[in-house]
């Protein structure tokens, strides 16, 4: 829970206690190389930008053909190690994850901003899903079923697919590749990854734990570079048969129906307008914590931020009160000082959309801004790009505030009048990833449960968080149907073979 501290500019650790940046290469075929054209980028600090984290290759078509041709080299020898041997080999990941786990918080809290308690929980997130999935590698299950005729025999067995190509965000730099690498490679399936520019590091931290691990040469290939020339080109592959995406619904759409022409199955996790809806009964204190999370934390930079806060109108003046006196308190900084609540934007970029969707809120909605609303500049704000924690309040459904996606602590506070006028605004967009209500009432958080629409729905709870071992993803513009983590994103990573055993020894 973010806790009340006295709002003041944080002073960042001192330059000379910052590790040397890291100047890392591709990872293919188990070998660390440069780009083929010899260009690299740097990946520097969003919280104090003269903090140099690593550089990285700059990489094209030329260097994911390498990538590729490695793993679909290794999949041949992959696919034929025995699926509980894959899962000891993902364990032994888990525990160099766990061995490294500070070490790749502090570089990840570095390259994206987020606080190191976030990133801490990144990482566990990583080493919980290599747990998980590697226990699947003796389950696995497959379908026996009963046959037609007599000395017959039928079952239905997974067979893992081929490479893999993953495209993954910048705001969860390792629980979010962890999610698509762990369970296609349990299944036997050999990955090219393509880190986010914003937060490469990351993602070379994790080939290393491959590397340590003992994986062969090729199962595991990571490419950096941007969108339109690394990820096009794993997406056109002809030898990529699956491809994996988490990040906006414009590049999602588009990789979508480049997929789909290609007749190569796709997996999206696209945006969210995530609601908590707050009833007249429900238990204000904890509520309140939960909004506080749900918006604030990350800087609002997660799919299941709590972007919007449906309010009953009983009880809305004074929630908003609350809410107001503990967000003005929380404190904003570098991601390292233990005591930050949250960190800056990711980017610049980043930061402008966040701007100009509160000049959207203040003068095409007109809705009233009751905190926040700038940029923080002096002293160590100066360097990064942090903003300040903002409510708005009076906001309508159909509002651009309160339908288009933001991706930062910026929170719309609408007023209704019953469960059901809460349920209409809950779905009234066109997004339906997560979900949240507080209530007291177990009719009407059941109710809630059937009539939500999204992927996810917490009950008294914040709209954040995940477990392994359920499935992630959502509903409408959110997603394609697919769901990541759990059992579920098996099927994604496997092929169905439906095997007959004839005994009887003669046709029937």
């Amino acid at each position: 829970i973010i806790t009340a501290k006295q709002h003041s500019p944080p002073f960042p650790p001192k330059r000379g206690a910052m590790p040397e940046p890291k100047h890392f290469k591709n990872y293919i075929g188990g070998a660390w190389v440069e780009a083929a054209g010899g260009e690299r980028y740097e990946n520097r600090n969003p919280a104090d930008t003269e903090d140099l984290v690593s550089t990285h290759p700059s990489s094209d078509a030329r260097d994911v053909d390498a990538a590729v041709a490695a793993a679909k080299e290794a999949f041949e020898g992959w696919r034929l190690v025995p699926a509980p041997e894959r899962g000891l080999l993902i364990m032994k990941a888990v525990e160099i994850l766990k061995a490294r786990k500070e070490e790749i918080s502090q570089m990840m809290t570095r390259e994206m901003g987020k606080v190191i308690a976030e990133t801490r929980g990144d990482t566990q997130e990583a080493i919980d899903c290599g747990a998980y999935a590697a226990g699947e590698g003796r389950r696995l299950f497959g379908r026996h079923t009963p046959v037609e005729m007599r000395n017959k025999f039928g079952m239905a067995i997974r067979q893992p697919v081929g490479v893999c190509g993953m495209i993954t965000p910048w705001n969860f730099p390792l629980a979010i590749p962890s999610w698509k690498m762990f369970p296609a490679l349990v299944c036997g399936n050999t990955c090219v990854i393509k880190p986010a520019t914003l937060t490469p590091a990351s993602v070379a931290n994790f080939m290393e734990v491959f590397e340590e691990a003992g994986f062969p040469p090729g199962v595991v290939n990571m490419v950096t570079g941007g969108g339109s020339t690394v990820g096009r080109a794993i997406v056109e592959h002809p030898d990529v048969n699956r491809v994996s995406f988490t990040g906006s619904v414009e590049i999602g759409n588009l990789l979508a129906g480049q997929c789909g022409a290609l007749g190569k199955p796709f997996s999206a996790e696209l945006g969210g307008k995530n609601a908590q809806i707050v009833m007249d009964d429900a238990n204000l204190p904890l509520a309140l914590d939960g909004v506080l999370w749900g918006a604030f934390g990350t800087t609002g930079q997660r799919c299941t931020a709590t972007s919007r806060l449906i309010l009953h109108e009983k009880i809305h003046d004074a929630f908003v009160e609350m809410l107001v006196e503990r967000a003005k308190k929380l404190k904003v900084g570098n991601g390292l000082d233990e005591t930050v609540d949250m960190g800056p934007a990711v980017s610049e970029d980043q930061l402008k959309t966040d701007l100009y969707y509160i000049e959207v809120g203040l003068k095409e909605d007109k809705a009233e801004l009751v905190l926040g609303g700038k940029r923080l500049t002096g002293g160590a704000y100066d360097n990064g790009f942090f903003i300040e924690p903002t409510i708005f309040t009076g906001v309508k459904p159909g509002m651009r505030l309160e339908q288009e996606e933001i991706f930062g602590p910026v929170l719309s506070v609408i007023k209704v009048g019953s469960f059901e006028e809460a349920i209409r605004v809950q779905n009234d967009t066109a997004f339906g990833l997560s979900s949240s209500i507080y209530t007291e009432n177990v009719n009407l958080a059941f109710k809630a449960i059937q009539d939500i629409e999204a992927g996810i729905t917490y009950i008294n709870g914040p709209t954040i968080g995940a477990e392994v071992h359920l499935p992630f993803g959502g509903v409408k513009g959110t997603g394609n149907g697919h769901r990541e983590a759990a059992w579920t994103v098996l099927d994604f990573y496997t092929e169905w073979k439906s095997v007959y055993v004839e005994f009887s020894g003669k046709l029937q």
